[in-house]
C-alpha cells in the first residue's frame, strides 16, 4: 500500500510504501469501525486512537448486569399488573352490585314510606370504579 501526505498548502508531499501487514491492519482497522481507510492514518498520525483501558470492560459488564436487573423487574411488575388487573375487575363487579343494593334499598324505603337517603360519597366511591 502507497501513502501519500500532502500538506494543506504549498508544495511538496511525502510517500511512504506501508508493507502488507500494516496496509491490512489499517483496512481491518476500517472495516471494524465503519471508517474510511483515510480516517484510521489521519488517526494513527495525530495520535488520536484510545488504547483499551478495563474501564470499557467494566461498563460492559454493568450494562449487563442492569440488563438482568430490568429483566427480573419486568417479570415482577407484570404479576403484580396482572393482579391490579383481576382486582380492579373484582371492584367494578362489586360497584354494580353496590349499586343495584343501593337501588333496592331506595325502592324499598319508598314503599314503606320512609325518606330515601342521598349518600353522595357512596355514588362517587361507585362511580370511581366504575370507571376505571
Amino acid at each position: 500500500m502507497k501513502l501519500t501526505i500532502k500538506p494543506e498548502k504549498g508544495f511538496g508531499k511525502i510517500e511512504v510504501e506501508l508493507d502488507d501487514e500494516v496496509a491490512g491492519e489499517i483496512k481491518g482497522l476500517s472495516e471494524r469501525y465503519g471508517v474510511p481507510v483515510e480516517r484510521v492514518v489521519d488517526m494513527a498520525l495525530a495520535g488520536e486512537f484510545k488504547k483499551p483501558s478495563g474501564e470499557l470492560e467494566e461498563l460492559g459488564r454493568k450494562v449487563r448486569e442492569l440488563e438482568e436487573r430490568a429483566w427480573k423487574l419486568e417479570k415482577e411488575y407484570s404479576s403484580l399488573r396482572f393482579k391490579a388487573y383481576g382486582l380492579s375487575e373484582d371492584n367494578k363487579i362489586l360497584a354494580i352490585e353496590l349499586s343495584g343494593l343501593i337501588a333496592e334499598n331506595s325502592q324499598l324505603r319508598r314503599f314503606l314510606g320512609m325518606k330515601p337517603e342521598r349518600n353522595l360519597e357512596l355514588r362517587k366511591l361507585i362511580s370511581y370504579y366504575l370507571q376505571g
